[in-house]
């Protein structure tokens, strides 16, 4: 998957640290331009646009690292914190835009999205895999945000029902992750007594 895309950016110098800043430029256009919207149609098209560039710059990113081995601890670690910097600063933009959007939510969806990162980060560092656990990883996210803000073009509440199903979604996928946690811990701790 985007093993063309990842050459095509090798070959003209393109390093993953240097995709992941672009992406992240990207999600602070989105940002600003959600923020300063005001419901209007290209803006919002705009930075639905800009989002999903930034998130395609984010899984780009990934597959020049692996193609090329240009991995390393701190460009996985400075991947993952430019990630969470663009989805506060897009979920900010939203709330600050004034597009009906409920702040209670959007701050929950906030929450939510941040949590999600933190659970796998924390469960990882005590060597339980969590790929795949819950229903709303960032891209899953980022697509529902998308189509969201696609329909808000035409019915500018969509937005809002967007950010209330993120949140919820988001939120859960916390909660699935901390119980495959638990109910790992204890399998381990089973197979150890």
């Amino acid at each position: 998957m985007l093993s063309s895309e990842a050459k095509a950016a090798h070959k003209i110098g393109l390093t993953p640290n240097r995709v992941s800043a672009i992406g992240f430029t990207l999600a602070i256009l989105s940002a600003l331009t959600y923020a300063t919207t005001k419901g209007q149609p290209l803006q919002l098209l705009l930075a639905t646009i800009l989002l999903l560039a930034s998130g395609f710059c984010d899984t780009l990113d990934g597959v020049i690292a692996r193609t090329y081995h240009q991995t390393s601890p701190f460009g996985g670690f400075t991947d993952s914190l430019l990630d969470r910097y663009a989805d506060a600063a897009v979920y900010a933009g939203i709330i600050l835009s004034g597009l009906q959007v409920y702040v209670f939510w959007g701050l929950a969806a906030i929450a939510g999205s941040l949590l999600v990162s933190y659970t796998r980060a924390k469960a990882e560092a005590a060597g339980i895999t969590m790929e795949s656990i819950g229903l709303a990883e960032r891209a899953e996210r980022m697509i529902i945000l998308a189509l969201a803000s696609l329909a808000a073009i035409f019915w500018l509440p969509a937005l809002n029902f967007g950010i209330i199903l993120l949140a919820v979604l988001s939120n859960l996928t916390v909660l699935q992750r901390t119980l495959h946690v638990y109910r790992t811990l204890k399998k381990n701790q089973k197979t150890e007594n």
